[in-house]
């Protein structure tokens, strides 16, 4: 099997790394943090995501995977390596490629045999050819005349579900204009071509676009059904059988049509944001992925004035203690990037409420993210610790934990029975019958 190197061991590299390795792979991540490293090799993994210690756990003991600070050592040592550092926006939208472009110099100052270089990261359309004149550039300054190839090998993982979707893809992307190159990451990803998984091959443009073009396409689809939701409010229809009608339909599909507050996360508003900056680039303005951005922007804001108008309208939540039931901008994640819950939090800290919020797992980087409202915040041990004495009940992520609410508990413990159910997870009738006034997305 192949001899991998990963570099980055963040959410991608470390899930695409373990992974790798379970597929039967001999793999090394690096990085250049010492104390992650050190944590790793004790293991102890630094990201929330289900299923992944024990990838880990597994392939570390069967010896597939090991964990470096030696990015040169490991580079000369494997045949493949895989780019997996982080891309974050800067402040135009677009991906700032620093890491990537520090990671493959260094990859070309220390190889030293044919090696296949794969773009892992979400990078904007055109970088794989530049990474390809980096290496050049690098190699030329050495004197060497070594054979490489540059891949993009986008990854698609939801947060939450990256082990499985690495290991039962929908598709594997390789993007590669050699043979050479194609058959490297055939065997890189053996274990799931044997499982007939569906390969698209093509060219490192085309591979880049498909994944910002994947992620943005989704993020329209969300933006859509929320935008539908709020017209189903003013005209007396339900959203719900809406969203289940469409769905239906062979050619919409149901996935991504369940409206709330807003999309969040770290790809979604990341990578609509990129794209809408190389369409601006390249002069063709991608009007409908642009009005996405606003769009979502605008339902975060329009959670808190439903929340605000369901306690009595403008002023009413001067005093008032809300508890906010999620953090995190979706559950089975730890991840608050982006999160609907910061600018609901924020929006009705800044009318005058404080909040009482908890999360199955994002409380300690609730902690920081929320800093600026602080005096506002205030963080519970449990779900109905948050609700004990607090004015009304929001429900932002729907964590399988606030699906079985005790209702009648619930209810004595709020001061008012105000429910705001953002994500649709309860029944009207259910509510109400509680003696509750409910409050949904779209219904």
């Amino acid at each position: 099997m192949a001899k991998i190197a990963v570099i980055g061991t963040g959410y991608v590299g470390l899930v695409s790394g373990a992974c790798l390795a379970d597929f039967g792979n001999t793999v090394t991540c690096v990085d250049n943090n010492p104390d992650k490293i050190e944590a790793l090799r004790s293991g102890k993994i630094p990201i929330y995501e289900p299923g992944l210690e024990l990838v880990v756990e597994r392939n570390v003991q069967s010896g597939r995977l090991s964990f470096s600070t030696n990015l040169s050592q490991t580079v000369k040592a494997n045949d493949v390596v895989f780019i997996a550092v982080g891309t974050p926006p800067a402040d135009d939208g677009s991906a700032d490629l620093r890491f990537v472009e520090q990671v493959a110099r260094e990859i070309a100052r220390a190889v030293e045999k044919y090696t296949v270089v794969v773009d892992k990261s979400t990078v904007p359309v055109g970088t794989g050819r530049k990474v390809n004149g980096w290496i050049k550039e690098e190699l030329e300054k050495r004197g060497a005349s070594i054979d490489f190839d540059v891949v993009s090998n986008p990854e698609f993982l939801r947060e939450g579900s990256a082990v499985q979707d690495f290991t039962h893809p929908d598709r594997v992307v390789i993007g590669a204009e050699s043979v050479k190159a194609r058959e490297a990451m055939k065997e890189v990803y053996r274990a799931l071509y044997l499982n007939e998984t569906p390969y698209i091959e093509t060219n490192l443009e085309t591979a880049e676009m498909i994944k910002y073009a994947s992620n943005a396409f989704l993020a329209v689809k969300i933006t859509f059904i929320n935008e539908v939701a709020n017209l189903c409010e003013k005209v007396g229809a339900n959203v719900q059988d809406v969203s289940k009608a469409m769905g239906r339909d062979g050619r919409i599909g149901a996935k991504f049509l369940h409206p709330g507050p807003g999309y969040g996360g770290s790809c979604f508003p990341k990578d609509t944001h990129a794209m809408a900056r190389i369409g601006r680039d390249y002069g063709e303005t991608l009007s409908i992925v642009e009005t996405t951005i606003e769009a979502n922007e605008r339902q975060k804001i329009r959670m808190v004035e439903k929340i605000e108008a369901g306690l009595g309208g403008k002023g009413s939540l001067k005093g008032k203690t809300i508890a906010m039931l999620g953090l995190a901008f979706k559950p089975n994640t730890d991840d608050m990037r982006e999160s609907p819950a910061i600018a609901v939090c924020e929006g009705l800290a800044a009318r005058g409420a404080k909040i009482r919020a908890w999360d199955p797992a994002a409380m300690k980087e609730a902690a920081w993210r929320l800093e600026s409202i602080k005096d506002a915040m205030s963080f519970a041990k449990d779900e109905y610790d948050a609700i004990d004495g607090s004015d009304a009940l929001v429900l932002i992520t729907e964590w399988n934990q606030f699906r079985t609410l005790d209702l009648d508990r619930v209810k004595s413990l709020l001061k008012a029975p105000c429910f705001f159910d953002l994500r649709n997870v309860y029944k009207r009738e259910e509510i109400e019958g509680k003696g509750f006034s409910y409050f949904g997305v779209g219904k």
